[in-house]
Order: C-alpha cells, then sequence, then structure tokens
C-alpha cells in the first residue's frame, strides 16, 4: 500500500528543490524527529545505506539506533529476502 502527497509545482520552485530534494528532506526531518527509523528513512530518501549515513553527517544529525529499529529492519530485511 502507498499513498501519493500532491504539492503544487510552485512550491518546488519556491523552495528551489526537486521533488526527490523534497523526499530526502523529508526523510531526514522525520527521522531527526524520531518519527521514521534508519531503515524506513533511508527508504523515503531514496538513497543507499551508505548515502543516507553520510548525508546525516554532513546534516549533523546523530544516529539513533536502537534494538527496536534493528529488530524492525531485521524484519524488514526478512520480508525483503521472502523468509
Amino acid at each position: 500500500m502507498s499513498a501519493t502527497l500532491d504539492l503544487p509545482f510552485d512550491l518546488y520552485a519556491a523552495a528551489r528543490l526537486t521533488p526527490e530534494e523534497v523526499r530526502r528532506e523529508l526523510a531526514l526531518h522525520l527521522y531527526r524527529e524520531g518519527k521514521l527509523s534508519f531503515g524506513r528513512a533511508r527508504e523515503l530518501s531514496g538513497l543507499d545505506v551508505w548515502a543516507f549515513m553520510h548525508l546525516l553527517g554532513v546534516r549533523g544529525i546523530e544516529a539513533h539506533y536502537d534494538v527496536d529499529e534493528y529488530e524492525e529492519d531485521l524484519a524488514t530485511l526478512r520480508e525483503l529476502r521472502g523468509v
């Protein structure tokens, strides 16, 4: 299941961001606020693990990765593998 967020084109122009950059900014914000796990925020960003980690570092956002997030990411991996 997925949802679509329709944003007016002039919003992108006003923010001087592409749709991909808006997704990354949203992912960073939700991760920083603790609303998304690392794995989910990374998926939303469209970046691979290392690029997302690098972006967190560049932005000065501390990684917060606890046991619950580890287990969530492990479950996601199992789901992706079909295990």
